[in-house]
């Protein structure tokens, strides 16, 4: 059966992202407690997704999502205000969210995808700034993977 209207792509250039983690080195974020995959940028949208490796005891600093985020807990433990995160787990973190630390109550890995930026913050001062371009730089620092 022909369809209605004419579906295919108006853009040629339109394609899949494809990330192969077991061939992905992990890109050490916080020397001996964090490290990062990043699976996807969406450069147009500000989106993005990484896979994140805390090590028990890692703490993530106060931080206010400028964007939605949803987080997948894949193993591990992960402490969030008054809630435990366990493997299976799910959360969506609404624009404006704001979060005390996070804590690695275990070894942790999860899928984070942010539609857009992190401000981290203390007491007295903005402290960082997490967003599509920086996940960008830190995947452009890592060295070339040799063919295996």
């Amino acid at each position: 059966m022909p369809l209605p209207q004419d579906i295919s792509p108006v853009n040629s250039e339109l394609m899949d992202s494809l990330a192969r983690t077991a061939t992905m080195d992990w890109i050490e974020v916080k020397p001996g407690s964090a490290w990062l995959k990043v699976l996807w940028i969406g450069a147009e949208s500000g989106r993005w997704a990484v896979l994140l490796h805390w090590k028990k005891g890692h703490v993530a600093a106060a931080h206010k999502h400028l964007s939605p985020a949803h987080t997948y807990i894949l193993s591990g433990r992960l402490r969030l205000r008054d809630e435990v995160l366990s493997a299976g787990d799910y959360i969506y973190e609404a624009n404006g969210m704001i979060h005390d630390a996070a804590t690695a109550e275990e070894d942790t890995e999860m899928l984070f995808i942010c539609d857009g930026a992190i401000l981290y913050f203390d007491e007295e001062a903005f402290t960082g700034y997490l967003g599509w371009e920086q996940i960008k730089r830190l995947a452009d620092a890592q060295p070339a993977r040799a063919a295996e």
